[in-house]
């Protein structure tokens, strides 16, 4: 590891401030008790600051009047603010009992990594971009401090890459890390892992590549893609907001693409279906002002789809070479070595993947976080599922009998598992 110690991340067991050691251990145990998207707890660490918000969050402590009217200012109303820190209160008592975030700091200190916090030196202060959506924290193996935004560029797509999708990433992407780029994306299969490979192979920038995670950076998923990670932990640099032990799930996929967003200085799409992982990465780009390009497809693609809807209905750039692709990051970079590839450019029409929407796409929030919660070949009881989705019991009932009702659950002596749509 480079640019940082345990001492000047102010990890346990460093010479570190006290004062920093506790709000370190605050953002940690935070990690581990918020889910991604809860804006009630954001607003709370906003109004009151992390130990604070802890406390209150936990039951150790009550919010003053003053906090409860800042909090309040923040969420619209009182009246708002009451009702939904009611319902902030039930979901974080479910994991209030599980914390230990000094064991989860030691346990990421033992495989080379730490927690970057607001606070630090070197966080990467492109995520203030986020706003309110900012994650408490980062856990990172590998390189920090992150690179700035305009030395970034991610690299997106589809998981069911076609030989098209292979050769453009490998084109566009090699030439961008040859200018010193660090590519940052998702290590997933498909799409993420070319460009990372690609990357790790011609990039010059440092770190070369950077792979943002849904889980806990203890256990490396895909599972397939295990050696690729352990390489980027090793000479790149993986993040994730989830702490050690933490599984990825659906819904902790879609929020980690905002984190893939705000840490570049552009995004560019290589391919994407009609409804995509790709396409939400895209559109928080959009929301937060980075540029975002799409490579376009063949017409007849499903596999490209996504990508002529995003040029179709935003303000996204066509990619057609190497040059539009770096002119994309802030700054811009010169074309190092071959020329880039120069694409041509389908008609105007636009493709739709005709193929049936997947049923788990269209769950919302409450019923996606159940779902993840259950397991599929195993019948789990309520107050099981209820730590594993962060859910006080009403709720993961109402959640539970939602996806019953879909034919996505079952139940078997008042105990659950999830159904695989067909």
């Amino acid at each position: 590891m480079s640019g940082a110690s345990p001492a000047n991340l102010g990890r346990p067991g460093g010479p570190a401030q006290r004062p920093r050691d506790e709000v370190r251990l605050a953002r940690a145990a935070l990690s581990r008790l918020v889910e991604p998207g809860d804006h009630t707890a954001a607003v709370l660490v906003g109004a009151v600051g992390p130990c604070r918000a802890l406390a209150v969050m936990t039951g150790q402590d009550c919010l003053t009047g003053d906090e409860h009217q800042r909090a309040a200012a923040e969420a619209g109303s009182d009246e708002t603010w009451t009702r939904r820190f009611a319902a902030g209160r039930r979901r974080w008592q479910t994991r209030a009992a599980q914390l230990d975030p000094a064991a989860d700091l030691i346990a990421m200190h033992r495989m080379g990594g730490g927690l970057l916090i607001p606070e630090d030196d070197a966080w990467p202060r492109q995520l203030d971009d986020l706003g309110i959506e900012r994650p408490f924290g980062l856990w990172y193996r590998g390189e920090v401090p992150p690179p700035e935004v305009g030395d970034t560029l991610a690299a997106v797509g589809s998981r069911e890459a076609t030989s098209y999708g292979r050769l453009v990433t490998e084109r566009l992407i090699g030439q961008a890390a040859q200018a010193g780029l660090s590519i940052v994306s998702g290590g997933a299969y498909g799409i993420d892992g070319i460009a990372h490979r690609t990357a790790l192979e011609r990039g010059v920038g440092r770190p070369t590549t950077l792979a943002v995670l849904a889980g806990g950076l203890d256990r490396f998923y895909p599972s397939g893609h295990r050696q690729m990670l352990g390489q980027i932990a090793a000479t790149g640099l993986l993040l994730s907001e989830m702490p050690p032990g933490a599984s990825p799930t659906r819904h902790r996929f879609l929020h980690r693409n905002r984190l893939i967003a705000a840490l570049a200085g552009a995004v560019v799409v290589l391919e994407a279906r009609w409804r995509s992982g790709a396409q939400n990465t895209a559109h928080h780009a959009l929301r937060i002002g980075r540029e975002v390009g799409v490579v376009p497809g063949p017409i007849t693609s499903p596999s490209s789809a996504g990508c002529h809807r995003l040029l179709l209905e935003t303000p996204a750039r066509l990619v057609m070479d190497t040059e539009s692709v770096l002119d994309l990051v802030p700054g811009g970079r010169p074309v190092q070595g071959e020329p880039g590839l120069a694409l041509m450019v389908p008609d105007g029409r636009r493709a739709r993947d005709r193929a049936a929407v997947d049923v788990l796409d269209e769950l919302d929030e409450l019923e996606s976080r159940v779902y993840e919660a259950l397991a599929p070949r195993t019948h789990r009881c309520v107050d099981e599922l209820s730590t594993a989705a962060g859910l006080p019991v009403p709720q993961l009932l109402t959640g539970l009998q939602r996806l019953a009702r879909r034919g996505l659950a079952e139940q078997s002596d008042q105990r659950w598992r999830a159904v695989r749509p067909s």
